[in-house]
């Protein structure tokens, strides 16, 4: 097959993005190379000629994969390759997801594969936006209908200015880490870490990445214009309009089931009118007239859709009564596990959070290998959502993406307000189970885990609350829905999740379902949250106001030392037997760094304390008018030199041993005696001068 590659440059910022399409996986429906210094990243697009029988969704499937090898790297473990997805990859493959998911035609049900493979690495520049801009351009050059080009820059901020697409050197001096995914007409998706940012500053950064990838969306047009191959014609699920007939004489009933109050009571209605229907098409005469559940649901959740969005719209009220800008019924417990390190419970309406915190040493951080370097992380945030929530029975498996990913968002809105580990050396990990949920449990996850951390007696800044934003939009009327309930979700058009402190924010996410978001509406779910943030925190205070003075009894008590780093090889000692004759002695946990900084933990306090005596006993240096027992080592006509630690020796000076006059030294002392000593010098090269009869007279 004969290459027909095709180069093309722009600048995001002040930094050059090349891309390049027609060389690699030609036989893919789109292939493009993305380049940015020297991250490269392949993206490719692969969609079935059929539409995917059985599905009532579109099967879209993004897969991003880093290759070792991009860093000049070969996998750990016992397998050198790359095994499940990590973290980020699943992170990064929801990045990708999110905000091209909504722009493809309703009714969409071709299975389509996104795979993007970072294939260089120069471990300056995180590649997950380059691969969000390579999957758009995929799609663009392919052809797949897609035609709302989209591109995402990260967005940091450096000496109070904004920076494209910055470093990892630079964004750890960032107050803020904002991707931004928008095309022509406005934002498309957003993910925020932020330091306790204003609302302001972050819809700057917005508006800023907004601007700064149109560069990128113009690109991509002329790039699909010069490379691109004919859309397919491709069969859209529609609803059966026959159906819809049959089901909108019974609009009244579903618009009345939406206002009853248990969910379980709106469940049994729902289900009575999809009985009527399946019962009347089960009845059919012949097989033409036969009509799936498939078909039934959609036609009913087409109808449900309009009658849900029509009574927020047209109505202006919503299904359980609130107003607008309302958050459902809120409380608050903590302690509620008797043995747990730290607890908390957070109820809003019918979502529930149970957030443990466990504490825990050195040892227990996880260690992390990416591209750009390996690292260890203090503190962890686990979310489960488990069948029972829903009222569903189904198998329980690892977590899904979904998991990951909310989970994944509260960590990032707690861990701006945890201690540095110089200051609390713990490890720390939440665990947040999902008991109920009906709308936003990753913003309760963020409520809870807060209440959790401030149980156990984490010091943590200040107390984080969440809260998630809705919206309906249709033709010039929008309204901002703040605590979005599950309903309101399925039907409506944006999830805009806030989470942050009285003093600013500390993480976002923004998804919609929509082709974009305009600057007013995000501005209002902005000043909306804010209220509704305040309000959340108002409650959580009356019920825990600041953290616990004292850590739980169950949890461990970790003293931080620090030792001379020539010592660690003494207190580690031969084949590590010194270290461990003291961790079996104890029972206590020794964690040691490099720069002699040691961690000695326990639940039980005298167990530290001996762990401190044995260390020191091994460790300890000589200090000058400290007194110690010392062993004579060896006798010479100048004095006698004696061990005044282990490993330890100084010089008693003739002179040194007695008040009186001392012909012979072994007059006084012999080897082997045990004699106390004064530490009366250390000199220049650490030559160590005691004195004998300076500890005698302080006796």
């Amino acid at each position: 097959m004969v290459s027909m590659e095709k180069q093309f440059e722009v600048l995001l910022g002040n930094k050059a993005i090349t891309i390049k399409t027609g060389k690699l996986a030609k036989l893919a429906d789109g292939a493009v190379w993305v380049q940015q210094g020297g991250t490269v990243v392949l993206v490719t697009a692969v969609c079935s000629r059929e539409i995917k029988e059985g599905t009532d969704f579109f099967p879209l499937t993004v897969d991003y994969r880093e290759k070792t090898y991009a860093a000049g790297k070969i996998p750990g473990g016992f397998f050198k390759r790359e095994g499940r997805p990590t973290e980020k990859e699943i992170l990064s493959a929801r990045l990708i997801d999110r905000p091209i998911r909504p722009l493809f035609p309703d009714g969409f049900r071709n299975e389509l594969q996104i795979m993007a493979s970072v294939l260089s690495s120069d471990s300056e520049y995180d590649a997950d936006v380059l691969a969000v801009l390579g999957a758009s351009c995929a799609l663009m050059v392919s052809d797949i209908p897609f035609e709302y080009p989209i591109a995402a820059c990260r967005i940091g901020r450096l000496d109070g200015t904004f920076v494209c697409n910055p470093t990892f050197q630079e964004l750890e001096k960032s107050d803020l880490n904002v991707v931004v995914a928008a095309n022509r007409e406005g934002v498309v998706m957003i993910e925020a870490t932020l330091s306790e940012v204003s609302e302001e500053d972050l819809y700057e950064a917005i508006q800023f990445g907004f601007a700064a990838v149109q560069p990128l969306v113009t690109l991509q047009t002329r790039i699909a214009e010069e490379t691109g191959r004919k859309k397919r014609c491709i069969d859209i699920g529609a609803v059966n309009t026959e159906i819809v007939a049959e089901i909108k004489p019974h609009s009244e009933k579903i618009k009345a089931l939406q206002f009853l109050p248990n969910r379980e009571d709106r469940q049994k209605a729902r289900q009575e009118v999809l009985d009527i229907l399946k019962e009347k098409y089960k009845t059919a005469e012949t097989p033409e007239e036969l009509i799936g559940e498939d078909d039934i649901m959609q036609a009913y959740y087409h109808i449900e859709k309009a009658v849900v969005r029509d009574i927020m719209l047209k109505e202006k009220k919503r299904v359980d009564g609130r107003e607008f800008t309302a958050v459902r019924p809120i409380t608050c417990e903590v302690g509620v596990l008797p043995r747990t390190h730290g607890s908390g419970l957070f109820t809003r309406g019918e979502t529930q959070s149970l957030c443990v915190t466990t504490l825990g040493t050195s040892s227990d951080e996880q260690q992390v290998e990416a591209l750009e370097g390996g690292s260890f992380k203090s503190f962890m945030l686990h979310y489960n959502f488990p069948p029972f929530s829903v009222g569903e029975a189904r198998p329980v498996r690892g977590p899904g993406r979904r998991e990951i990913g909310h989970g994944a968002l509260a960590e990032k809105s707690l861990k701006r307000v945890t201690p540095p580990k110089e200051a609390f050396p713990y490890t720390i990990r939440l665990v947040s189970d999902i008991l109920e949920s009906n709308g936003s449990s990753s913003m309760a996850t963020v409520c809870a885990g807060s209440l959790a951390l401030m149980d156990a007696g984490v010091p943590i800044s200040a107390a984080v609350a969440g809260i998630a934003m809705g919206l309906v939009w249709e033709g010039d009327r929008w309204v901002v829905l703040t605590d979005i309930a599950g309903a309101e979700d399925h039907y409506g058009d944006m999830d805009f999740k806030v989470a942050g402190t009285r003093k600013g924010l500390t993480a976002m996410q923004l998804d919609i379902k929509i082709t974009h978001l305009t600057g007013d509406i995000i501005s209002t779910a902005f000043h909306q949250a804010k209220k509704a943030r305040l309000e959340i925190l108002d409650r959580m205070d009356a019920v825990i106001e600041k953290p616990r003075a004292d850590l739980s009894v169950y949890a461990p008590r970790i003293i931080k030392i620090t030792i001379n780093p020539e010592k660690i090889r003494d207190l580690i000692g031969p084949g590590g037997k010194m270290i461990k004759s003291i961790i079996q002695r104890t029972g206590a946990t020794i964690d040691i760094e490099d720069d002699g900084t040691v961690f000695v933990g326990s639940p039980d306090e005298a167990a530290v304390r001996l762990a401190l005596e044995l260390i020191d006993e091994v460790t300890a240096e000589a200090e000058v008018g400290k007194t110690y027992k010392a062993k004579v080592k060896k006798i010479m006509a100048f004095g006698a030199f004696c061990e005044i630690l282990p490993g330890t020796e100084g010089l008693v000076h003739v002179s040194e041993l007695s008040d009186k006059y001392v012909k012979n030294v072994d007059d006084v002392v012999s080897v082997g005696d045990e004699i106390m000593v004064k530490v009366i010098g250390i000199d220049d090269q650490g030559r160590i001068n005691l004195s004998k009869k300076q500890a005698d007279q302080n006796t």
